[in-house]
């Protein structure tokens, strides 16, 4: 062997050992070999439907949940900047939902310190096993810039099309922050199926980025047709609180950037038999939720629309508010909310801005959200006097992105083929 390969390895060795000696190096090197260290890949059964769920300031905080067949005390998140660096451990909260025959283990972590504006990567596992790594980023507290994708009712018999809705409009708008679901998530929400059909349609995305779901009156219907407390719902989503137990994950509120955003509950008639005192109490919630926000938006969503419509037969005689409507809207008359979106009717309208139950300039922008499911009432409801635009009839799915500025919002509403139907904006 040649004297300077001799030489080469004589020096290698030396350098190896002089690392080793060294301990700020050695705890590095350590520390790189065991955060690389190779672990195997979970099975379908023993992580599902792994999703972000928004949460009050989503600056500093985020809530993953999963679901797994499997009880287990030793599951962990591990979170991190960088794969390969530091990580920290979390072990989650437990809960147990017995649906559709089948017990379903729900676990959830809620990370409430992390840095404003900052690139996570998470993943999930026990033991030797993990999950792949997932992105995590949270909001920036000094930039009122982002956008949003909001999706209407997604309740289905064939998740097909809203796989095609939500996905197409994820690649469309890869920066997008967090997403909205409207209600009626799903058709049967006793059915765990549908609820896997859900959750696998968007894992691409909610994986990334937090859902903050609105709860419909679909999330309440069992098996048989009848209704129920939306047990899977409450247990799939782990909500901000609103103050009380009573009336966990029915409504909430949260802030991003400059907007407050404010989610209601319009299923007081489903619940009514377990909690006939929620339209009152959330109305009182309601009014402080408004008073005491200082963002400079106030944004409202809510299953229910806000007008009534006449189905197949002859138009309305003039304009008509629906039972929520006129609970509502003189509340959001009163706090000066910028935007109300609603859902429910399956078809979309952007209404003339409405105060006092009138057309006004100076009032309140309400838009019916529309369709992202394969349940379509087509050319089902007459014209109300006041809409400002509705499509093509008879409709198809479509899907919208709020762009938020720091001194104007806009809604741009798409069809599943990024054609634009419809803008409108917000300034202030």
């Amino acid at each position: 062997m040649k004297k300077w390969i001799i030489g080469l390895v004589v020096i290698i060795i030396i350098a190896i050992v002089a690392i080793m000696n060294y301990a700020p190096l050695k705890n590095k090197v350590m520390q790189q070999f065991f955060a690389t260290k190779v672990y195997a890949l979970l099975n379908d059964d023993e992580v599902m439907n792994l999703h972000q769920v928004i949460t009050k300031d989503s600056s500093n905080s985020r809530t993953v949940m999963w679901q797994s067949l499997n009880d287990r005390d030793d599951f962990i998140l591990e979170y991190g900047t960088d794969e390969e660096g530091d990580l920290t451990t979390v072990s989650p909260q437990k809960s147990v939902l017995n649906i559709d025959d089948k017990q379903i283990y729900i676990y959830s972590v809620y990370l409430n310190d992390l840095t404003p504006n900052t690139a996570y990567k998470y993943r999930v596992g026990y033991a030797d096993s993990r999950t792949n790594w997932h992105d995590l980023k949270t909001a920036d507290k000094d930039n009122n810039n982002f956008k949003v994708l909001i999706f209407p009712d997604s309740q289905s018999n064939d998740y097909t099309d809203w796989k095609n809705v939500a996905m197409n409009a994820w690649q469309q708008n890869p920066d997008s922050n967090f997403f909205i679901n409207m209600g009626d998530l799903v058709d049967n929400g006793y059915d765990l199926s549908q609820w896997n059909a859900w959750f696998n349609s968007v894992e691409a995305m909610n994986t990334q980025i937090p859902v903050a779901p609105v709860q419909g009156n679909h999330e309440f219907y069992t098996t048989e047709w009848e209704v129920d407390l939306p047990i899977a719902y409450d247990k799939f989503f782990d909500l901000p609180s609103n103050g009380t137990d009573k009336y966990k994950n029915l409504y909430y509120s949260f802030d991003y950037g400059d907007v407050h955003f404010t989610v209601l509950n319009t299923q007081d008639d489903e619940i009514k038999e377990y909690e006939p005192n929620l339209l009152q109490d959330e109305i009182d919630w309601l009014r402080q939720d408004l008073a005491s926000t200082t963002k400079k938006w106030k944004i409202v969503l809510m299953h229910r629309d806000v007008l009534n419509y006449s189905r197949n037969a002859a138009p309305l005689d003039g304009i008509s508010f629906s039972r929520h409507g006129e609970t509502f809207m003189p509340i959001f008359d009163e706090y000066n909310v910028d935007a109300v979106l609603t859902a429910h009717l399956h078809t979309y309208r952007r209404r003339v801005p409405i105060r006092d139950f009138a057309a006004n300039d100076n009032g309140t922008l309400y838009i019916l959200t529309g369709i992202a499911g394969n349940v379509r009432y087509p050319n089902l409801w007459h014209r109300n006097l006041l809409d400002a635009y509705v499509p093509p009839q008879p409709e198809t799915d479509n899907y919208i992105v709020m762009d938020v500025n720091d001194d104007s919002i806009t809604f741009n509403t798409y069809l599943p083929d990024n054609t634009q139907i419809d803008t409108v904006t917000l300034q202030k």
